[in-house]
């Protein structure tokens, strides 16, 4: 608490007059700001600290020291209870009251979230003797707004995948002098919370937040949630010049300028499709240059894919800033301003012919030499990694000193690890870890990867949101490529002096040959340096999962038998073999009903008698259709399971109650159940099945 009141007074004495000038900050400046990538284009002013208030293990209280990778971030009987500061303890059956944030002097709430927590939340502002919020905490940290919408006729539903995504909410509480929130419950219980809080210099002029402001800008919430539900067809661009077409062809090694710009001025949208024989490898092995004012070094370096979100290979999405269609046609909407000049370039270090086709869209800029920045795009691998919860690391993503603004991450994961269940594969059980300035802890202190990425539990959902992704995860669970992304724009970090942000390497168990690349999206003024490293041939190899994988007993799994689906079924003409280093043993078992009602029947041995759990691992994708699973005739609970997905492959595991069973051989038959409703013109749809797993109920 001290360190952060001392880092807010700093911040006050370099901009002040700056400050005075400016417009006020308000509820409404701040949802406007929600779909504003522009203002990046200067350091902003009034300056401000981004900081996080969370549930990160109180242990880890010096950087590199024995606890730093402490793991009790709110699961409950914490042996530090996991607050700023501890008002009343609770007793043994009731609830206490916990400080979770108390700042002084201006600033604003600008992103919630939780896994899970129980309790009450209590928001105070400037002082005030009465909460403007005083509710349940779930809903404070995930629907904070939700209650004064509904007063103000704003629509509920149009909240929904807009301003909150997954497990986060972004809903703007400005304040000019201080806001604390208090928190009424037991540590004993699950308490999972981050509360991110800008911190204003002294000087800011900030409004501070009523329930009222909801009807007050009514029009630009409804305004921006449509920008938000849509950013392709309802992006706000700029007036802007005449658009600027790439089409080019390179040889194999072949380096060539897309497009070359003359300045002052910016790129506001940068379009991109590419085609070779192979598109993992063009899409990791072509990379994309973009290089200002003659710079030496380019300020976006990435492989072409990675750079827009979504690799490996093509994985529809659409955000904010990018979207990836299912065609390959790829946006980016990070605005590149420059001085001088822009060459955007396409260095081909793959073995094959490559073709891009695309556009830029220029935007008029005045170059402002006192505060103006450059976009940067900074990408890093490393491969063959042993990630170890008996050997955590942490992973730089951006490591700078100079003066810029943290807009996002994005990371792409080959995860080898082959046991079949989330509790066993997990590989994001680490925090994200952020020092800025002069932080001597971080200011920003994580519970879990995936809650950086507003996700929880390690789900293997395909999911998109305006801020926040997963387009890729294999499965089963969070096997094989996985990527994550988060775009920080109304809880973007600006730095005046120094940058570090690390994500701990924590899986549940040891994995060889873990291959974690990332993408830290940043805006820098000149002068800025960094750690990264030019782009080596070893970083763009290419990835594959381990053919032949076979699912392994441990995690969960721990004494599980397992059993190839192809091994259990008789041998018919409606059953063929589909190869692939996605599912085990490199086969999936793919049958063809030829109408809905249609069963197949598979033989499944039990070594001894017991109570089990019946988990079906499928393979999904966009030909295939629903089925129900019953074992010896009884229902299961395996019922409609719907294997459609556009644009993937995926492996998923079914399961649900625990049966009991003896000794021998029972009868387990898939029916089908017709097409997916999302499938209906899949004409034969297909069910796919990898391997059937017996998970023994522990007494």
């Amino acid at each position: 608490m001290r360190i952060r009141i001392l880092c807010l007074s700093l911040l006050g004495a370099a901009a002040s007059s700056v400050a005075a000038l400016a417009e006020p900050i308000t509820t409404g400046s701040l949802v406007r700001e929600m779909i504003d990538l522009r203002r990046f284009c200067e350091f902003p002013s009034p300056t401000f600290k981004t900081v996080q208030f969370s549930s990160y293990d109180r242990q880890s209280n010096v950087p590199g020291g024995p606890n730093w990778f402490a793991n009790s971030d709110g699961f409950g009987k914490e042996p530090i209870p996991n607050f700023e500061a501890v008002i009343k303890e609770a007793p043994k059956d009731g609830a206490g009251e916990y400080v979770i944030c108390d700042v002084k002097g201006p600033g604003a709430i600008v992103r919630v979230w939780t896994a899970r927590i129980k309790g009450q939340i209590r928001l105070y502002l400037d002082g005030a003797a009465t909460p403007v919020f005083d509710g349940d905490a779930n809903d404070f940290l995930q629907k904070t707004w939700y209650g004064w919408a509904k007063q103000a006729g704003i629509d509920e539903n149009m909240l929904e995948k807009t301003f909150r995504q997954r497990e986060a909410g972004y809903y703007p509480i400005p304040f000019a002098k201080g806001c604390k929130i208090i928190f009424l419950g037991s540590h004993r219980d699950v308490h999972f919370y981050q509360v991110q809080v800008r911190l204003y210099e002294p000087a800011a002029q900030v409004v501070t937040f009523r329930p009222e402001d909801l009807e007050t800008y009514k029009a630009e919430i409804e305004r921006v949630a449509k920008v938000l539900a849509d950013p392709d067809g309802q992006w706000p661009y700029a007036p802007n010049e005449k658009e600027v077409r790439v089409n080019v062809t390179l040889a194999p090694g072949e380096k060539v300028d897309l497009a070359k710009l003359d300045g002052p001025g910016a790129i506001e949208r940068l379009t991109l499709k590419a085609d070779g024989r192979r598109i993992d490898g063009v899409l990791r092995q072509t990379v994309l240059q973009v290089v200002c004012d003659d710079y030496p070094r380019p300020q976006v370096e990435s492989p072409l894919g990675d750079f827009f979100g979504a690799a490996p290979g093509i994985n529809p999405y659409t955000s904010v800033p990018f979207t990836v269609k299912p065609d390959g046609t790829m946006t980016s909407r990070f605005v590149m301003p420059f001085k001088k000049s822009a060459r955007v370039v396409a260095d081909n270090r793959s073995d094959q012919e490559v073709k891009i086709v695309g556009s830029l869209l220029p935007m008029k800029y005045a170059w402002d030499d006192a505060r103006s920045m450059y976009f940067q795009a900074r990408w890093r691998a490393s491969h063959n990694l042993i990630g170890s919860n008996k050997n955590v690391q942490d992973i730089p993503y951006l490591v700078a000193r100079g003066r810029g603004v943290f807009v996002g991450a994005g990371a792409y994961l080959l995860n080898p690890n082959t046991i079949p269940s989330s509790s066993g594969n997990w590989w994001g059980e680490g925090d994200e870890k952020v020092f800025i300035d002069d932080d001597v802890q971080p200011s920003t202190f994580g519970t879990g990867s995936e809650d950086y990425f507003n996700y929880a539990w390690s789900s293997p959902d395909i999911f998109e949101f305006p801020y926040c992704g997963q387009p890729r995860n294999d499965g089963p669970a969070n096997q094989g490529f996985v990527t994550n992304f988060r775009w920080q724009i109304v809880d973007c970090m600006p730095f005046r002096q120094f940058f570090a942000f690390y994500m701990e390497l924590y899986p549940h168990s040891t994995v060889p040959g873990f291959s974690y690349c990332r993408t830290a999206y940043h805006y820098a003024r000149p002068g800025l340096i960094d750690d990264t490293l030019p782009i080596a041939p070893e970083d763009l190899r290419h990835l594959e999962q381990k053919d032949g994988w076979q699912p392994e007993a441990a995690g969960r799994a721990t004494d599980a038998t397992f059993h190839a689906a192809e091994d259990l079924a008789a041998k018919d003409a409606s059953i063929t073999l589909r190869k692939g280093n996605l599912y085990a043993g490199g086969s999936l078992m793919v049958w063809q009903p030829k109408e809905k009602g249609d069963t197949l029947a598979l033989k499944l041995p039990v070594a001894q008698d017991g109570d089990y759990v019946v988990h079906i691992v499928a393979g999904l994708d966009a030909g295939s259709g629903r089925f129900t699973a019953m074992l010896d005739g009884d229902n299961i609970g395996l019922n409609g399971l719907d294997l459609y997905v556009p644009y993937r492959e995926l492996l998923r595991d079914f399961s649900k109650r625990t049966v009991s069973l003896k000794k021998g051989e029972h009868d387990l038959t898939i029916r089908h159940e017709g097409p997916s409703p999302a499938g209906a013109n899949v004409k034969r749809p297909v069910i796919g099945l990898d391997f059937i797993w017996l998970q023994p109920k522990k007494q």
